[in-house]
């Protein structure tokens, strides 16, 4: 499509690509999206990034990076069935990081029939120069249906200049707060994989709070609080910086989720029969806490962790999709803290494939109060099934994470998580155990 150009919308369960060629000293690019009445958004929960992935209609989501054949895209669900009444535009937009667009190749927005998984429309946006942000295109309302148009609007000012512009509020960058108080405290053999034999000690039930007092007094309801403001930092680890401290993020309290997701290349859906179908990687942890207690936490033997005791690290569940929006997930309780010597983060294929190469992830490390870390895995170029992701260490009170991305080859009868602890010096006994 040219630009200005619209074309009508056929369907209203669409994805929507933003995609680029990738190569050395080529920024990342983010998608994002904008519900507007009037021009504006109605509040900051209208706007739809990597640190809000998801509008509270259901109407648009952030599903998140895929990489394959040195192209990237980042991807938008978007349900126009489910958008609501006062919302008259659906902007789509795009901001680099890290640099401009004008070193961003073969930069395009592609619309697809999310059912039919056919081209809707695409547009290629041309002569990209300074610019740090784009509105590529959007969807409006147009005699009871959608249209979208190619807009290829660019903005210097990078995603705050283009947020704030439509009525977002930013957040400026944070002094860290002080953190809260603590409690002291492989294929070749078909190796089994394994289990540890100290098990986590049972929790007391929490106290239950007591009921409000209610006044028999009518009064008018107290004004709802502002909106927090959108917080738009973000950190990416690489070899050049592999590290970071989450105090110096901000992250110093509440939840931190740490999530992996991945995709196989086409050629290699043999291994599931369609995407990531039977292909079952383990997100697990080893921890080290600041009492010398040491354990694991994995869907094997059911050792999913808690939160709100020893270890203060919970698996959510077990995932096969590999999607973003689930993929598999760790919930690390950072008001505890200093109870935490180290944390390793590492994956293991259970079935599915012998090994990560052909496999592309992403891992992502969400603070409830701080900006979110993000790396991408190397190419895996051995006979792998255990990858370390992240080391997260205790260093004076402060936890600092690093970026590990390394891959580990078994020895023969040596089970995956035997061989991540050797390479780290865990000094853990374990067991055969199956999920």
């Amino acid at each position: 499509m040219p630009k200005g150009s619209n074309a009508p919308v056929p369907t209203t369960a669409l994805r929507v690509e933003l995609g680029w060629r990738s190569g050395p000293g080529v920024p990342d690019a983010d998608a994002s999206a904008l519900l507007l009445a009037a021009g504006k958004v109605r509040s900051d929960g209208d706007f739809v990034f990597y640190n809000q992935p998801a509008h509270s209609s259901g109407a648009v989501r952030h599903e998140g990076k895929r990489n394959a054949g040195g192209r990237v895209t980042d991807t938008l669900l978007v349900d126009l069935a489910r958008v609501e009444g006062a919302v008259e535009r659906v902007v789509l937009a795009a901001s680099a990081d890290g640099g401009t667009f004008g070193q961003v190749p073969g930069l395009c927005i592609e619309v697809r029939d999310a059912a039919q998984d056919t081209v809707v429309a695409r547009f290629d946006s041309p002569g990209a120069t300074v610019e740090t942000a784009f509105v590529l295109g959007e969807f409006y309302r147009r005699q009871g249906g959608w249209k979208f148009r190619a807009v290829g609007q660019g903005y210097s000012s990078g995603l705050e200049g283009l947020a704030t512009d439509f009525g977002i509020t930013v957040d400026e960058p944070q002094r860290p707060a002080s953190p809260a108080a603590a409690r002291p405290a492989a294929p070749a053999a078909a190796a089994t994989p394994a289990l540890p034999t100290a098990p986590a000690p049972p929790a007391a039930p929490p106290m239950p709070s007591a009921p409000p007092v209610t006044s028999r007094v009518t009064a008018p309801p107290p004004p709802a609080p502002p909106s927090q403001p959108v917080r738009l930092g973000k950190v990416t680890l690489t070899k050049a910086a592999p590290s970071v401290s989450l105090a110096k993020q901000g992250g110093t309290s509440g939840a931190m989720r740490v999530n992996l997701n991945w995709q196989t290349r086409k050629q290699f859906s043999g291994w599931a029969g369609r995407r990531g179908a039977d292909l079952d990687l383990d997100l697990c942890a080893l921890y080290e806490l600041a009492d010398g207690r040491k354990g694991v936490v994995q869907a094997l033997g059911n050792a999913f962790g808690s939160l709100h005791r020893p270890p203060y690290i919970h698996l959510d569940g077990d995932d096969r999709t590999g999607a973003v929006a689930s993929g598999e997930n760790l919930t690390v309780n950072l008001d505890h803290q200093r109870d935490f010597r180290r944390i390793l983060v590492f994956v293991t294929i259970y079935e599915g494939a012998s090994s990560f190469a052909d496999l592309h992830a992403t891992v992502t490390l969400q603070p409830q109060h701080g900006a979110p870390i993000d790396f991408s895995l190397d190419e895996c170029t051995v006979p792998s099934p255990v990858c370390a992701l992240a080391l997260i260490t205790n260093t004076g009170g402060d936890l600092v994470v690093r970026r590990e991305a390394r891959y580990l080859v078994p020895e023969r009868g040596v089970s995956p998580q035997r061989t991540v602890d050797r390479a780290y010096g865990w000094g853990m006994n374990w067991t055969p155990g199956r999920k």
